[in-house]
């Protein structure tokens, strides 16, 4: 059986005597994007933490690329690269030279015209503009800088990408074109785990859809055939998992 990019199994995760994630299990292929979905406190952004290595499980075990992250986080995150909501690059530098920058920072050896083969190639891949690849970032919208953390990402060669709100504050043109973006890397073998408010975004574009309730996946649904997913039943599954959250005793 081929190692998942990313797996929880029987995760639990507390703060005090808070308890944010229940017996938490989900796996991603590589090649595959899965969304998780849920209300505020459901657990998302502790789920986040718990494969970044931020935060180590009281019970159970994550694992990326079949790393134990809580034995070895740093060589967990050289798998990975996280994309938070709000990008966080140097917006006096380019995207070409922020891409250069960040890869020296991570021990690239690429040199000359290798390093800017590299770039370019990433840049390409994500389809950002070219025209924009020697402008400073403080003049991108929050999709370009999005493309060009990704183009980090495909640069750096990472099998996993973590995805925070990936689709907030972007126009329908910028998320379908975000989404065509995910669907390419998914092609090229990347796992993608995105965690997201956006049920109509996630229908589109992913493989799987978990829901979060509490700290737990109460439900798992996959694409099917040319319907991909039934919108109604998602909706309804959503709401019960954004319900649930927002009870008192959630996290």
């Amino acid at each position: 059986m081929t190692t998942p990019a990313m797996e929880a199994t029987g995760v639990t995760v507390a703060y005090g005597a808070t308890t944010v994630l229940r017996d938490l299990n989900l796996r991603v292929a590589r090649g595959e994007i899965y969304a998780l979905l849920g209300g505020n406190g459901a657990g998302k952004s502790t789920t986040l933490n718990a494969f970044l290595g931020f935060l180590a499980p009281q019970t159970g075990s994550v694992r990326v690329c079949g790393i134990d992250v809580a034995a070895d986080p740093l060589a967990a995150r050289g798998q990975l690269a996280y994309v938070p909501e709000n990008v966080a690059l140097y917006e006096h530098l380019s995207a070409r030279e922020n891409i250069d920058y960040f890869l020296r920072l991570a021990g690239s050896d690429r040199t000359g015209a290798t390093m800017d083969a590299t770039i370019d190639d990433a840049l390409r891949a994500v389809r950002l503009d070219p025209a924009a690849w020697t402008r400073r970032l403080g003049g991108y919208s929050k999709g370009m800088r999005q493309k060009v953390a990704i183009a980090l990402a495909v640069a750096r060669q990472v099998p996993l990408l973590l995805l925070d709100e990936p689709t907030t504050g972007l126009d329908p043109q910028a998320t379908s074109e975000f989404n065509t973006l995910l669907q390419d890397l998914r092609a090229r073998g990347s796992a993608i785990f995105m965690v997201t408010h956006d049920l109509l975004g996630a229908a589109e574009v992913a493989d799987r859809i978990g829901f979060l309730e509490r700290g737990h996946i109460s439900h798992e649904v996959a694409a099917s055939g040319a319907e991909h997913y039934d919108v109604r039943d998602l909706y309804r599954r959503y709401a019960g998992a954004t319900n649930a959250a927002a009870r008192p005793e959630a996290a």
